[in-house]
């Protein structure tokens, strides 16, 4: 069987999900940037996709550039999906 390239598939997903913020998005806010290694920690509410309950947790940023402009305290909503077993924010924007 072919294997896709673990990196291929995090791009693939990210692009998918970037298409639209859709109904797949939660909402939360932004509690700690590592834009060195690409994480994000989130505070949320639940992310229905993921069947995930209201938590704080650290996220891969997919890709690393999702997290130019955000910074600690910014509300927002994204999308988030499993990839290779690793939780990722694949599409992120700021809320008024």
């Amino acid at each position: 069987m072919f294997q896709t390239p673990r990196r291929l598939r995090l791009w693939t997903a990210a692009l998918l999900a970037g298409l639209s913020l859709s109904a797949l998005a939660a909402e939360g806010e932004v509690r700690k940037i590592n834009a060195a290694q690409a994480k994000i920690t989130i505070k949320s509410g639940p992310i229905a996709n993921l069947d995930m309950p209201p938590m704080t947790m650290v996220f891969k940023a997919t890709p690393p550039s999702l997290l130019n402009g955000l910074a600690e305290g910014d509300k927002v909503s994204f999308e988030a999906a499993q990839v290779d077993g690793q939780y990722v924010v694949t599409a992120i924007r700021k809320l008024p």
